[in-house]
């Protein structure tokens, strides 16, 4: 029989079937192979007649995997959910945008959550569609949460139907929160902020999938504070930056990286000067490109 290994601990993989959660060894074969089940891979098992368990087995095989991530370390990814707080902690653009990054690069779809939704004043009003007209320009949607209503859950359901979804995102944003609120009855540890620093105490402590209902499952990843740009040249940089592409086609030279260029022969300073690149975006992409060129001159 196959199914999906939801969580690992202490030399065991607990994996998801038709027939129930088993918990599994690995043959002895993976070691020599080199080889090492990921939470998130699929797998076929055979069940194990034991005296004192029930719903033991062995993994016979690992199926191919379509993806991994490096940190947590998971397989089978078909989307992420990057979730960030309106305030409390107040979101960082170059933080987001490292995180697409990643996500970009190892093409794994992804939906910015902004939680918190309540802590906007009708004097904010306008946060929602600033944030939007940021991101959709990049091809990633984005949607406005409170992470403790009813509606809210029905509509994060929706989005995740079908699919193994991973969380991510800072600590003190609220993903265990919000994951809770979909498992309902099967509650997630959580941690509260600190009120000195305003940030939130990481508790995910090990990848687990929680399944949501059939073909859905759902994973909480630490959160983090700084991530260092995945490997990507400089100069293939812009390709991650989608919103750039129809103004890239103006720039007078094809090897323009739209930094030292003059304005008049980059399309996409143009466009950002026009407003129809969020400068916020630039910056990032300005700031990420001099780093990454920093990182190839240590090495």
């Amino acid at each position: 029989m196959t199914g999906k290994i939801i969580k690992g601990i202490g030399g065991f993989y607990y994996v998801d079937t038709k027939s129930g959660v088993f918990e599994c060894h690995a043959k002895g074969l993976f070691r020599n192979k080199k080889e090492k089940p990921l939470v998130g891979d699929m797998v076929e098992v055979e069940e194990v007649p034991d005296t004192e368990k029930e719903m033991v087995g062995q993994i016979l095989r690992i199926l191919p995997r379509k993806n991994e991530l490096i940190r947590p370390l998971v397989s089978n990814i078909d989307q992420a959910a990057l979730v960030f707080a309106v305030k409390e902690p107040e979101p960082s653009f170059p933080l987001i945008d490292r995180f697409l990054l990643h996500l970009e690069a190892r093409e794994i779809p992804c939906m910015l959550f902004f939680n918190k939704r309540d802590l906007l004043s009708e004097c904010e009003a306008d946060y929602r569609e600033k944030m939007q007209s940021i991101y959709e320009k990049a091809g990633i949607p984005v949607y406005f949460f409170q992470s403790n209503t009813k509606e809210d859950r029905e509509e994060i359901l929706k989005l995740l139907k079908g699919k193994t979804t991973v969380f991510s995102g800072p600590s003190g944003v609220g993903k265990s929160s919000m994951i809770n609120l979909l498992l309902e009855d099967r509650r997630m540890e959580t941690g509260s902020l600190s009120e000195k620093i305003k940030r939130g105490k990481n508790t995910t402590r090990h990848a687990e999938f929680f399944s949501l209902g059939e073909d859905s499952y759902v994973l909480d990843t630490p959160g983090f504070t700084s991530l260092f740009p995945p490997d990507i040249s400089p100069e293939n940089l812009r390709y991650f930056y989608p919103e750039f592409e129809e103004y890239r086609q103006s720039c007078r030279y094809n090897t323009c990286y739209h930094l030292g260029e003059k304005k008049q022969d980059c399309g996409v300073k143009q466009a950002v000067e026009k407003g129809e690149i969020a400068p916020e975006r630039y910056e990032s992409y300005k700031s990420l490109y001099q780093e990454i060129v920093q990182e190839r001159k240590n090495y």
